[in-house]
């Protein structure tokens, strides 16, 4: 089995920001040489996530509202007690996760018709990274 591992780092212009990166997992892919396998794809910070879902304007806004609903911005967690002010963005991660596995199928990303690959950051402004491992043969 081979491997290849790339790192990249983003700083959000925003607090909150959902950036497509299935480009640059592609990317990734072809410098791997890799045809059947899997690829990892993992934030490689506690307030940030990765997902796969439709790469549609209004979808992303209603995810951004569904997570604010569920863990909106607030003064009185817990986690705010040790100084930091970014609870809400601890949960919003928990609720899409940090890392997907994308199988590999003749040199390509494995999709179905609408999937794209996102990077969700949820605490911005700041360099974060994130974390690409392409496995198989």
């Amino acid at each position: 089995m081979k491997a290849h591992t790339e790192y990249f780092t983003f700083r959000t212009e925003k607090h909150r920001q959902y950036i497509n990166i299935t480009g640059k997992v592609e990317a990734s892919l072809g410098k791997s040489g890799i045809q059947e396998g899997m690829v990892l794809v993992s934030a490689m910070h506690i307030t940030a996530g990765v997902w796969v879902n439709d790469a549609e304007d209004g979808l992303l806004a209603d995810i951004d509202d569904w997570l604010e609903k569920l863990a909106p911005y607030k003064k009185d967690y817990r986690h705010h007690r040790t100084g930091e002010d970014n609870g809400d963005s601890h949960l919003k991660s928990l609720l899409v996760h940090h890392q997907v596995i994308v199988p590999i199928t003749a040199g390509k990303l494995d999709l179905g018709p609408w999937q794209q690959i996102y990077y969700a950051e949820f605490d911005g402004q700041r360099p974060k990274r994130l974390i690409v491992k392409v496995m198989g043969e």
